[in-house]
């Protein structure tokens, strides 16, 4: 009632092959060139256009018209109720509605 499995000779031959060979991944030591950090800044003007020329903007809304990535606008828009000239109005969970203090 069994005993020890018996290999077959595809089996011994990959538990002799050299570990290190392996297909397509580099070393941990080896690297690439690397990549430029990319900073992508609003540009205020054409921000505040589009938020005062709509009731309310999204981060989302901001992002789209501006061309920018979701978190440069959310980073905009946050600078900007700190600064005063953008108040939070409404939303829940992080998609908040944003749109320009009255002065």
């Amino acid at each position: 009632m069994g005993g020890a499995k018996k290999t077959t000779t595809a089996t011994k031959d990959k538990s002799t092959a050299p570990k290190d060979t392996k297909k397509g991944k580099k070393d941990k030591g080896e690297s690439g060139p690397r990549k430029a950090e990319i900073t992508v800044m609003v540009n205020e003007q054409q921000a505040m256009k589009i938020i005062q020329g709509s009731k309310v903007v999204t981060v989302q809304d901001l992002a789209r018209q501006t061309g920018v990535k979701i978190s440069a606008a959310n980073k905009f828009l946050k600078e900007s109720a700190i600064k005063g000239t953008v108040k939070r109005v409404g939303g829940y969970s992080g998609h908040y509605l944003y749109q320009a203090a009255s002065s």
